[in-house]
């Protein structure tokens, strides 16, 4: 059986994923307990997580730091993003700078399906946007966790932009959260 690439992203209610230069000021920080919950139960379903290199340099960083700091709120998230292998594709790394991460640098399609086609369970992608969009292009995103925050953005970057024409999706949870922000869980559909 092969394993799924899941996408778990923060957006907009008009699609961004951050502003022009990759600012995040616009997310909801102050999580409610519903939210944590949930995304602890779906963080425990993936064994694998898969980053491009402009990413990586900010999110393994920030989860090690959260891991060394028992007192910090997020030190369970960051125990679980720090212990789990983590992949960086990029074009520019030839080593890893972090610990419990590879770095790849081979052709993006063939590496995830041999990580699709390895034992284990979910695989989970968190980002940057181009890195994602290159994902999407290929068809290689087999769920997307869609965490709309409840703000629009005059402009920024979006995970859309390369699809070839239209992408079915088909709805497999919807959920709201008392923070304000609302999950469209969707798998890909039949084209």
């Amino acid at each position: 059986m092969t394993r799924k690439l899941k996408l778990q992203v923060q957006i907009t209610v008009n699609g961004f994923v951050a502003k022009p230069g990759g600012e995040l000021d616009w997310m909801t920080w102050n999580w409610s307990d519903d939210i944590k919950a949930y995304v602890t139960d779906i963080t425990n379903s993936m064994d694998t997580v898969i980053l491009g290199r402009k990413l990586a340099e900010g999110f393994i960083p920030y989860w090690a730091d959260v891991k060394a700091n028992p007192d910090h709120p997020e030190n369970e998230a960051g125990k679980i993003f720090t212990d789990t292998p983590k992949i960086v594709f990029s074009k520019t790394l030839t080593k890893s700078l972090w610990d419990n991460t590879t770095v790849v640098n081979g052709e993006l399609v063939s590496e995830i399906k041999k990580l699709k086609d390895a034992s284990g369970k979910s695989i989970f992608v968190y980002g940057g946007a181009e890195f994602v969009s290159s994902l999407i292009k290929e068809n290689l995103i087999d769920e997307y966790y869609l965490f709309v925050n409840p703000v629009a953005i005059k402009e920024g970057l979006t995970i859309f932009d390369k699809i070839p024409d239209m992408k079915k999706l088909d709805l497999i949870e919807s959920k709201s959260f008392d923070c304000g922000i609302n999950l469209l869980c969707y798998k890909v559909g039949a084209d």
